[in-house]
């Protein structure tokens, strides 16, 4: 599985810190920046990873920002991406099995152990295909964008 990863210079230290987790886990990783504390606009890596996820260039992103909240907006500007700002394990096994979010949004300043438990729980949940009501409502979406 290839993971795409990007932060602002709020979030960076929370990216290196879980870029390495990621790597010792043995997921490939590609990170987009920020390559370091320099401040950063975050739409910029909000924008680049929201692309390669819709490209499909990685299967899955983390965005990472002080609040979540802009880089979270900024990715989901990029048509195919369906990012939620995510606080919790069980948000993150909720977004990914029923709203089949392909980036997930996380806070710089979260502890880092919450965090760890996100990306966990998003990467190793499935999309549930077998529920007709949750595919209706992707494909809901998709639709709404092609217009």
């Amino acid at each position: 599985m290839k993971i795409g990863i990007a932060s602002d210079h709020r979030g960076y230290d929370m990216k290196q810190k879980l870029t390495e987790y990621l790597r010792s886990k043995a997921y490939n990783v590609i990170d987009y920046g920020t390559n370091s504390k320099e401040r950063v606009d975050y739409t910029k890596y909000g924008f680049l990873l929201g692309e390669k996820v819709a490209s499909k260039e990685v299967d899955y992103g983390i965005a990472i920002c002080g609040s979540a909240i802009g880089i979270s907006i900024a990715c989901n500007k990029v048509k195919g991406v369906r990012c939620g700002k995510i606080n919790t394990k069980e948000e993150a096994i909720h977004g990914k099995e029923k709203d089949f979010v392909n980036i997930i949004a996380i806070s710089g300043e979260a502890p880092l152990e919450d965090n760890k438990d996100i990306v966990d729980a998003f990467l190793t949940t499935k999309e549930n295909l077998t529920d007709p009501a949750y595919k209706k409502r992707i494909d809901d979406i998709m639709e709404y964008e092609n217009d």
